[in-house]
């Protein structure tokens, strides 16, 4: 992984809210769109009350919506804790979609680092593929930037050839530059994805900080080549906001960018919406 000094960012969070009412697209969202946004979701359960059976359900849930002939993808990946994810891996064997576990002492990252890369090898070793981690926000608010840098490069060691998306967490960085510097610490420690939430807190993704995270991850393609991966996550519930995110992506990074490689959505109520609104679904 390429590392690169990234320039001085000096927009305020006005400047970048006129910015996405500049670059949204508005009106109806055409189904091919509704289409991509459906093979970028990673359908997610991440509750206390999670079992088994509620596991197995979504993943059927998330295979369910395949229809070749009529051009309608799989979702991406389904995204469980840890202990589900040789359960999703079983289930779905065989097709195209990704079991994605958030691991690392999600969603706080407040557990010893030792401890947090026991628990994403134990997650690929029950057949995860992908890895969602938290960075330590405490230690960026505190200034310990090179903490959060070595514990990405250190949790990425871990996934080996898995794909690692790191979550920012950002509305816990209350500022621009915190925002900023989460995203740049990130990319250079060797993230393959950014990320916007946990879907734990209020707010969750939020078009501005996703802008941000958009302009770093430009940057670092201008200098390197090389495509880093977005995932905005928490509260996106219905097809225009998605249609939001994906507009964004497409105004900044451009159309290479939409597709699961490297645009995913987080959510858990988005997919079965976005199905009923593609014409002849049924």
């Amino acid at each position: 992984m390429a590392m690169i000094q990234f320039s001085s960012y000096n927009q305020t969070f006005d400047q970048l809210a006129e910015r996405v009412h500049r670059l949204k697209e508005n009106g109806a969202i055409m189904p091919a769109v509704l289409k991509q946004i459906l093979g970028c979701i990673d359908l997610t359960t991440l509750g206390g009350d999670d079992t088994k059976e509620k596991v197995e359900n979504l993943c059927q849930q998330g295979k369910s919506y395949f229809d070749g002939e009529k051009g309608i993808p799989n979702v991406a990946a389904i995204c469980v804790y840890p202990v589900f994810s040789g359960t999703a891996h079983h289930i779905l064997k065989g097709t195209d979609i990704k079991t994605a576990c958030v691991a690392g002492a999600f969603p706080s990252g407040q557990s010893p680092l030792p401890i947090r890369i026991d628990e994403v090898k134990y997650a690929l070793d029950h057949g995860a593929d992908e890895i969602d981690m938290v960075i330590s926000r405490g230690r960026l608010i505190e200034g310990d930037d090179g903490f959060v840098s070595d514990e990405v490069k250190l949790i990425k060691r871990a996934c080996g050839g898995a794909h690692l998306k790191v979550i920012l967490e950002t509305g816990e960085l209350k500022s621009v530059e915190l925002i900023r510097k989460a995203s740049e610490l990130a990319i250079n420690a060797g993230a393959d994805f950014i990320k916007t939430s946990t879907g734990k807190i209020q707010p969750a993704a939020t078009p501005e900080a996703f802008l941000i995270m958009l302009d770093t991850i430009r940057e670092y393609y201008d200098n390197t080549g090389k495509m880093i991966g977005i995932k905005p996550a928490g509260g996106i519930s219905e097809p225009q906001d998605a249609f939001l995110y994906y507009s964004l992506v497409k105004s900044v990074l451009g159309e290479h960018w939409l597709n699961a490689e490297y645009f995913r959505i987080g959510a858990s109520r988005l997919a079965n919406k976005v199905y009923k609104a593609i014409p002849g679904h049924d």
